[in-house]
């Protein structure tokens, strides 16, 4: 029975002990034994079932009832257990919300009584009252005091309860990072509550604040991702520490018997794939279905694992549901779902297959241990063009994107980029989906541009935007380099409309300009398969990335300088769980778009 969050589950889970446990934690049953006959009144038998009957009481959520029998226990006995059958009762309390009847049921129980990770508890205890009562630097004393290996029930108390001291205080920073830390540890509502005070003592802070706190955290910090999704809520994301992998994943290596095996892969057995097929992006699911679908028939027979396709439905109820099916039909790793809101709401629950979700959360929350999550975002693909420019020896830059949320994405991640390593926007704008003429916007952003090998400009717009900018571009003079995202390419070479876009350097998934090994040939699949064609192909690659992924998941998340040489660019993993993609580059000549270099080059360039 969840009542608040505030350390209550987790101290009632480390609490909910049995008698035989409870003779062992107070140094043995014949210690409680002897006891026991030292006290009086009640037999050890009595007292014994009376204690268990108060346990009961305690899990059956009949706190008062609970409180009341663990006071008489401590009443009617003497010595160690009298000290923890107060300490119980005090606890109960706590957690009934009576702090103040908890303190007065500790009373002056002896320190010197308690056993086991008692003395810590009630340290705990008194720290909760003293944060109530404004006794900060008391609190910060006690909790100073746990030692340096606590049990795991009395370590994330203690996480939870510095985090309330450190926001009485007025560092919110701090707070928030116990919470960061202690989140993962958590489940269910207790996760949600832990949350919701995370984002709340976050949302207390400026952006200036934010970003000159998050510099002293190291890279794995956990507190990171959530800070990252705070700036980005204020229109002000971080520029990201792009990964700079140096090792593949799957090198043949000797193994058992004289066999070879790849290294870093580990077997399937059980795998659902869940897409929304019948609701909204039932034509993107369509696509990533028929890329993983490949991927799976091109490997290996005997390295396919049992697969299972599940609708994923319009709502986050809906995928949750189809993830539960999953799991009691024998799933053990789960890919999906797709939606944001479904993937947010599936990372809340209790995962009993692990997950490679098709999407990242809004909410900024990282994957359960031992999950991953996995999409083409326009942030990601807004930072890499920044890279690009800089290492072109591009410094100033003009911003030119569509009204749409996946473009004012890409565009305040390639700012954030561009600016953390000296560059300078010179101007910005955004195009309307229905207009046609581009003059106003293009003077907004360009007119402080200037000219020289120094000044470009940066597209986030559709195809169909991208062909009416282009020309506009040149007749109001701007004859700059111009590099784009990928969603300026439509997927398929057409020379006659894309004629207008030549000289524009985009990044894309390599796989849509030539060969990747390990993968089937683009322009055979794309003759046979429909899915593949347009704008589908970049999902296509998608979903066989997503099937290529499984195998490797946990070599990547232990190794983050290994990748994965996948279609839509080499994919590696960070700490948190997330799958992060380095693209491909090509550029239109001729109205046809063409890998640069004649290669399909990943890595960026080297200044």
């Amino acid at each position: 029975m969840l009542r608040r969050f505030e350390g209550t589950a987790i101290a009632r889970r480390a609490r909910l002990v049995p008698i035989a446990l409870l003779c062992a934690a107070l140094g043995a049953c014949a210690t409680m034994s002897d006891l026991s006959d030292r006290a009086g009144g009640a037999g050890p038998a009595e007292r014994g079932a009376k204690a268990d009957h108060a346990e009961q009481l305690y899990a059956d959520g009949q706190l008062d009832q609970a409180a009341s029998e663990f006071l008489a226990l401590a009443d009617d006995t003497r010595g160690d257990a009298a000290a923890h059958y107060r300490l119980r009762a005090a606890e109960v309390l706590r957690d009934r919300g009576d702090l103040d009847g908890a303190a007065r049921a500790l009373g002056d129980i002896k320190r010197r009584r308690l056993r086991g990770d008692e003395p810590q508890r009630l340290d705990l205890l008194d720290a909760e009252i003293a944060i109530k009562h404004g006794d900060i630097g008391r609190a910060d004393m006690l909790l100073a005091g746990l030692g340096d290996d606590p049990t795991e029930a009395v370590r994330m108390r203690a996480l939870e309860l510095r985090a309330r001291a450190d926001l009485a205080r007025g560092d919110r920073f701090a707070s928030a990072r116990s919470r960061a830390a202690l989140d993962r540890d958590l489940e269910g509502a207790d996760r949600e509550q832990n949350r919701r005070q995370l984002v709340d003592a976050l949302a207390g802070l400026d952006v200036d604040a934010l970003r000159t706190r998050v510099e002293g955290l190291p890279p794995g910090d956990a507190l990171r991702p959530w800070v990252e999704q705070a700036l980005r809520g204020k229109g002000q994301p971080l520029p990201r520490a792009l990964p700079k992998p140096s090792r593949p994943v799957g090198t043949i290596q000797p193994g058992g018997n004289g066999s070879l095996e790849s290294e870093g892969y580990r077997t399937l057995h059980h795998v659902a794939l869940l897409l929304p097929l019948s609701a909204q992006f039932a034509t993107v699911s369509q696509s990533i279905r028929d890329g993983f679908l490949t991927a799976y028939y091109s490997d290996a027979r005997a390295r396919r694992p049992e697969l299972r396709i599940y609708d994923s439905g319009r709502t986050p109820a809906d995928a949750i549901a189809a993830y539960q099916r999953a799991v009691a039909d024998g799933a053990d790793h789960v890919v999906g779902p797709l939606q944001r809101e479904a993937v947010g709401e599936l990372f809340h629950q209790s995962l009993a297959a692990r997950v490679l979700a098709l999407n990242h959360p809004d909410t900024g929350e990282v994957p359960p241990p031992g999950s991953a999550e996995f999409g083409l975002l326009p942030d990601g693909e807004g930072a890499q063009v920044a890279e690009r420019m800089i290492a072109r020896g591009i410094t100033r830059a003009s911003i030119v994107a569509a009204d749409a949320d996946w473009a004012e994405r890409a565009a305040r991640a390639f700012r954030a980029q561009f600016e953390a390593a000296g560059g300078v926007i010179a101007g910005e704008t955004r195009v309307p989906d229905k207009e046609v003429n581009y003059a106003t916007q293009i003077l907004q952003a360009t007119g402080s541009l200037g000219s020289g090998a120094e000044a470009g400009v940066f597209v986030s717009a559709r195809p169909q935007q991208a062909r009416l900018l282009l020309p506009q571009l040149k007749v109001a003079n701007v004859n700059l380099p111009v590099f784009a995202t990928s969603h300026v390419y439509a997927g398929d070479a057409n020379a006659a409309l894309d004629r207008d876009l030549d000289g524009v350097e985009f990044c894309d998934a390599p796989w849509l300009f030539g060969d990747i090994p390990g993968r089937p040939d683009r322009n055979r699949i794309a003759s046979r398969i429909d899915t593949a064609n347009g704008l589908g192909g970049r999902l296509f690659a998608f979903g066989m990335d997503a099937y290529a992924l499984l195998p490797y998941l946990d070599w990547l998340l232990a190794h983050p300088d290994s990748y994965l040489n996948g279609a839509t660019g080499e994919l590696t993993a960070d700490s948190f769980g997330r799958i992060h993609r380095l693209v491909g580059w090509a550029r239109f000549q001729n109205g046809i778009a063409l890998p640069i270099d004649g290669a399909l080059d990943s890595a960026p360039l080297q200044q």
